[in-house]
């Protein structure tokens, strides 16, 4: 498996500087440079050892470097191409990867054949650079959505990465990608943000808040998450994201209806169809470790 001479990461928040404290601690790298407009992520990154030198623009980062890794919210990644020449090896961590795809088209004309778009399923509700983790993507998903023609030396170095960072490799089309995104993370993240904006505009939010149990904890956790970089997520996957949005909303009508009507017997049976599916993805987790 191969050792790259110098890996150059864009954007060093929590995804970022994961990625390069990660390949830090297992040495899959002689040099890691990284460039961030925030000067304070730099100076911290060096601080911890995380990178090995900071780079003053984005061309200076990616000059000879074997290994490009861009970790900036989804909208700003036509920006940050435009200043990477083609035939580098390229990858990301996007979320949403249509975006990916048609920046490509809008800077170089096409796809080339060198970039290999990625996302880890992987995070918290923390970012920035302090909270990088070295070993946040452990036994955690990485999706992978090659082209038809995506060169598959270039395939082979990312996806052989991501499995010496400890992530279990999986690849699937952008539109496949982008739906059960929507699906799974996307609209989870909107509903966790909408509930929490909600109760907070409910007079005293704090006494709300001071009631709350584990579950709304669990559930609300995940709207501290960056504000940015999740408007721009909601943006870029707008249209997978309404079509399971109205979806859901019309569940959640069919359920308003079940308790105006006092339908006990419905009721529960739409909480069992649900309990029983979160019951089996729990034994499939359980079964696959």
């Amino acid at each position: 498996m191969r050792v790259f001479s110098r890996v150059a990461i864009i954007g060093l928040g929590l995804i970022g500087g994961s990625v390069a404290a990660a390949i830090q601690k297992r040495k899959l790298a002689t040099h890691i440079v990284a460039y961030d407009q925030q000067g304070e992520s730099l100076e911290l990154a060096l601080q911890r050892g995380i990178i090995n030198s900071a780079a003053p623009s984005i061309a200076d980062a990616v000059s000879g470097a074997d290994l490009v890794l861009i970790a900036v919210p989804v909208l700003t990644i036509e920006s940050i191409l435009r200043e990477i020449p083609p035939g580098l090896l390229i990858t990301d961590v996007g979320s949403v990867k249509q975006q990916v795809i048609d920046a490509c088209e809008t800077v170089y004309g096409a796809v080339p054949k060198t970039l290999v778009p990625g996302h880890p399923i992987a995070g918290s509700e923390k970012h920035g650079v302090a909270a990088a983790n070295a070993d946040l993507f452990e036994h955690h998903k990485v999706i992978l959505t090659p082209n038809a023609d995506t060169d598959a030396t270039s395939l082979t170095h990312v996806r052989d990465l991501w499995q010496r960072l400890g992530a279990v490799v999986v690849e699937m089309t952008v539109a496949h990608h982008d739906e059960v995104l929507a699906q799974t993370s996307h609209l989870p993240h909107l509903l966790a943000y909408a509930l929490v904006d909600t109760l907070s505009a409910q007079g005293d939010s704090m006494e709300i808040f001071q009631y709350a149990a584990g579950g709304f904890r669990d559930f609300s956790r995940i709207a501290a998450s960056d504000p940015a970089m999740w408007r721009d997520i909601f943006q870029a996957n707008g249209p997978a994201l309404i079509a399971i949005l109205d979806r859901f909303l019309s569940e959640l009508g069919d359920i308003r209806e079940l308790i105006v009507a006092g339908d006990p017997v419905a009721l529960e049976a739409v909480l069992q169809r649900a309990k029983e599916a979160r019951d089996h993805f729990s034994e499939l987790k359980d079964h696959r470790g």
